[in-house]
């Protein structure tokens, strides 16, 4: 460990400091690179393997510019409360297991809209009845109350990925399957869409469509490619974000004057303070009410 002395003020560990301001400026730059996001969504995976086969569709939901996160369902025991909770990391991330982090029916409020390749007889009976019990229905239940869209994999057999393995099986017998293609009519009508699962991704995208188009159009009319910024000095654009990135820099096609307006209390990275000496350029903070 490493401390250093201050007269008068008891000895202050260097490291942890410096580990807070790290992580302060690392979620700042998440906070930043969320609102970029025209929308995001949660893939809630029977385990953490289902996801593999969607590694395309992640790539067209980057190139959207919509955020995404994943949970995964390992084991049976995993999919029933109880004590297990679900925390998510941000954007792009795996959603972990954890006693200390918001509960399943939480989970919904962060989220544009749900997304689960494939539900099971189970879960689609406690869906389909109002139930609880399972981190899926708890979602699907939030996520209905909240207004949420919610879209599930069509091409599902109704039958859990670890029952398939396990029971060396691929499908229901002819009962259960009448029964679940029952729930699947009766969960369409609550709102739920059911769509072939190699098609989610362009169902993601449709969702988003009108602000995928702003975006463009936004993206097309503005100096600075971004409405969080603000024409404020002589025409010139003041930088208000909390955080001065080396990208956002790269971004401008100029700068007048060879001068960049920053608002007062905007962070600037070391790349950022680098490449502003690099290219020779002036920093000016502003007040907003100036």
């Amino acid at each position: 460990m490493e401390y250093f002395l201050i007269e008068g003020v008891r000895e202050i560990d260097i490291r942890s400091m410096v580990e807070s301001v790290v992580h302060e400026v690392i979620q700042t730059m998440k906070l930043e690179k969320e609102k970029e996001k025209v929308g995001k969504v949660l893939f809630i995976f029977c385990d953490s393997s289902a996801h593999e086969p969607f590694a395309d569709q992640f790539i067209q939901l980057k190139n959207a510019d919509i955020g995404y996160d994943l949970l995964f369902l390992d084991g049976e025991t995993s999919s029933w409360l109880g004590m297990q909770r679900v925390e998510s990391t941000g954007s792009e991330r795996i959603i972990a297991a954890d006693e200390h982090s918001p509960a399943a029916i939480e989970l919904a409020k962060d989220y544009d809209g749900i997304i689960i390749p494939e539900i099971d007889l189970d879960n689609a009976a406690r869906v389909a009845y109002g139930l609880k019990g399972t981190i899926k229905s708890e979602v699907i239940f939030s996520a209905l109350i909240l207004g949420k869209f919610i879209l599930i994999g069509a091409d599902t057999p109704g039958i859990k990925r670890a029952d398939r393995r396990t029971l060396k099986t691929l499908s229901l017998p002819s009962p259960f399957k009448k029964r679940f293609e029952e729930y699947v009519k009766f969960m369409t009508g609550l709102g739920i869409e059911f769509k072939a699962q190699l098609g989610l991704a362009d169902s993601i995208v449709q969702k988003f469509h009108h602000k995928i188009e702003k975006k463009k159009v936004l993206g097309a009319s503005t100096v600075v490619g971004s409405e969080d910024n603000q024409a404020n000095v002589n025409g010139n654009v003041i930088f208000n974000k909390k955080l001065l990135t080396p990208e956002w820099i790269h971004a401008q096609p100029d700068f007048p004057n060879s001068t960049v307006y920053l608002q007062k209390g905007v962070i600037i990275s070391p790349l950022a303070k680098d490449l502003l000496k690099e290219k020779k350029l002036i920093v000016k903070f502003f007040k907003k009410d100036e």
